[in-house]
């Protein structure tokens, strides 16, 4: 990973800058691009939704950050799947999860999907960090079940950096980054 790029910023921080968040007074100045855009999603558990998130993150991708096409594509099946596990294993059903998209235009795309705990299959960051680095590097034709293979296979190899935490309130947050890389946007 290069080390000149910027470092993603944690959500709270940004939202505690929201002037600095106005497209309307910053659009114009060509400092504004380094500004990190925030857009907050809250969804209930339910995949009806599944669509239009899945349009949203390519839109969001594909038009906002600078990165091709393909990687819109592949981003998208990165946030489909951490929202995917996030309604089916992390929150239950008439619950909520959040799914927050962090950018900055040529820099990077980070997405924090955040559930609440309550779903049917509960693991905490250290398990789901211990399943991912377990999974990560299986060879992919040698998985024979339909599932089980999104969050080792996608999500891992499509992000520059994957991670977990606790919150405070008994969910789990998955969080990843891909930076912009030129020469990978053929």
């Amino acid at each position: 990973m290069d080390q000149n790029l910027p470092k993603a910023q944690d959500p709270q921080t940004i939202a505690a800058h929201p002037a600095e968040q106005s497209v309307a007074t910053k659009s114009n100045d060509p400092v504004s691009q380094e500004i990190p855009l925030k857009i907050t999603i809250i969804l209930p558990t339910n995949a009806y939704f599944m669509a239009g998130i899945r349009d949203f993150t390519m839109t969001v991708t594909q038009n906002m950050t600078g990165f091709s096409q393909q990687w819109a594509y592949r981003f998208q099946s990165v946030v489909d799947e951490l929202t995917n596990n996030a309604i089916e294993f992390g929150s239950a059903v008439g619950e909520n999860i959040t799914i927050t998209f962090v950018s900055v235009k040529n820099k990077y795309i980070e997405v924090y999907v955040k559930d609440t705990g309550t779903g049917i299959k509960k693991m905490s960051a250290a398990d789901m960090t211990q399943y991912l680095e377990s999974h990560k590097n299986i060879d992919p034709t040698t998985i024979t079940t339909i599932r089980g293979r999104g969050l080792s296979q996608i999500v891992a190899n499509w992000a520059d950096s994957v991670e977990f935490t606790d919150n405070k309130d008994g969910g789990l947050t998955a969080h990843v980054v891909k930076n912009f890389d030129a020469s990978e946007q053929l």
